[in-house]
């Protein structure tokens, strides 16, 4: 870790990585070996904000993103010592500690696994708890709070491994498209 990103603050990180930009700048870096050519990483940031394929982007769309790369996100990033970015070398390069900043970056889909795995088990869970309600199905009302029991403590058991994979393997999954 460099000296710089070492005093961060966490109001300062908080502040460097308020702006998607940024943090798709720092995230793109990273899965591209920590450094890239400043168009090609205008051109990955642009393709994740306007949410297209490489063949549908259009010229205004980089341009917007290739001013505010050049004149403000990129220098921002240079000065608090998380990139090396020379403009008139237009490579732009990631100093080492960058994995400190990965609970501020955007990682994976927004509704990933884990969601769908949720949703399922609550729907289960609603669906569980009408049929005992209303004695419908094959629990008796004494099997209900069993049920419930094991519905809750088998939610408690994902939730606690859904933690721990987060916490040991980091959050994961591309920047733009293909």
């Amino acid at each position: 870790m460099t000296a710089a990103t070492a005093e961060l603050t966490q109001a300062e990180l908080f502040d460097v990585f308020s702006n998607a930009r940024r943090r798709w700048a720092v995230r793109y870096l990273e899965d591209c070996g920590g450094a890239c050519d400043l168009d090609e990483l205008v051109e990955r940031v642009a393709l994740r904000e306007n949410d297209v394929g490489p063949n549908e982007l259009t010229r205004p769309q980089r341009r917007r993103v290739y001013i505010s790369l050049y004149q403000t996100h990129l220098p921002m990033l240079a000065e608090h010592g998380i990139v090396d970015w020379d403009p008139d070398d237009r490579r732009v390069e990631l100093r080492e500690g960058s994995g400190t900043f990965d609970p501020y970056l955007d990682r994976g889909e927004p509704f990933g696994r884990w969601h769908a795995l949720y949703a399922s088990l609550a729907a289960v869970g609603v669906v569980g708890f009408v049929a005992a309600t209303l004695s419908v199905g094959p629990l008796s009302p004494t099997d209900a709070p069993i049920v419930a029991l094991a519905l809750a403590v088998g939610i408690f058991a994902l939730a606690l491994v859904h933690h721990a994979s987060e916490r040991s393997a980091g959050p994961s999954g591309p920047v733009g498209r293909g």
